[in-house]
């Protein structure tokens, strides 16, 4: 078992390279595939023994082979998180069909989450395919089912939509599409957690921010990465989540 994990983890590091190309690539709208990935400075192609994941980074200390220009420590951490993700989600839920679906939630959020960071942004190209997909997949093999799905994804937007249009802004479109798209994997109870939990993480940030950095309310904060988080604490932790809240004596006083 221990090969095989291994085997994800790299798995998941090499697929981590190719979300660093999304990361760069799509707000700037440009193609994925192609040109082949090469150095923002001196424009050199990077050889395929330079393209290694996680292993080039560390041989080249960073930095490009011709011209020394340091590269972006993202790089290297997006592998590490992508496969180690990977493997988590395998040992979480076993090899099976659903898991790689899963995986792919996972490296959707990841790609978003960064991107959102960067840019406050999130393309339309990973949300929208990625409610259809997980419509689908819950449609036949997901455990959610189609129904809780569909009002997962329902719910969920439809929540975020009232509430962008009441905060006029507050709130964007593609937050509004991620929270969809989550519904769409995890399903009606996992979209709930995910607002609960997203919500609660992200206050906490934005007072901390407030307060050790004198950020004002209105300085904006990307709201993808919480989502992100939400949903994969969801994914991971649900039947805990569920356990600790209904096991609170609420109506005691």
């Amino acid at each position: 078992m221990l090969v095989t994990y291994l085997f994800i983890f790299v798995s998941g590091a090499v697929i981590g390279s190719f979300l660093n190309v999304c990361i760069h690539r799509l707000p700037a709208e440009k193609s994925v595939v192609s040109p082949s990935s090469h150095c923002p400075k001196c424009r050199t192609p990077i050889r395929f023994y330079d393209n290694i994941p996680i292993l080039s980074f560390l041989l080249l200390r960073g930095r490009c082979r011709v011209c020394g220009t340091p590269i972006s420590v993202q790089y290297i951490l997006i592998e590490i998180m992508n496969g180690a993700g990977y493997a988590l989600i395998a040992w979480k839920f076993g090899l099976y069909t659903e898991t790689v679906f899963y995986a792919l939630l996972f490296s959707a959020l990841l790609t978003a989450s960064i991107i959102d960071l960067y840019h406050q942004i999130i393309p339309d190209v990973i949300t929208i395919p990625g409610i259809i997909i997980g419509l689908a997949a819950s449609a036949f093999i997901l455990p959610p089912g189609i129904k809780s799905a569909f009002f997962g994804a329902l719910l969920g937007g439809g929540l975020f939509f009232i509430i962008a249009v009441v905060s006029r802004g507050g709130m964007g479109g593609g937050d509004i599409k991620l929270i969809a798209m989550i519904g769409s994997f995890l399903g009606l109870t996992d979209v709930l957690i995910t607002i609960v939990l997203s919500s609660f993480i992200g206050s906490v940030v934005g007072i901390l921010m407030m307060v050790m950095f004198g950020k004002g309310r209105k300085y904006k904060i990307p709201f993808g990465p919480f989502l992100a988080i939400g949903g994969i604490m969801s994914l991971f932790f649900k039947t805990e989540i569920l356990e600790w809240y209904l096991g609170m004596d609420l109506w005691r006083y």
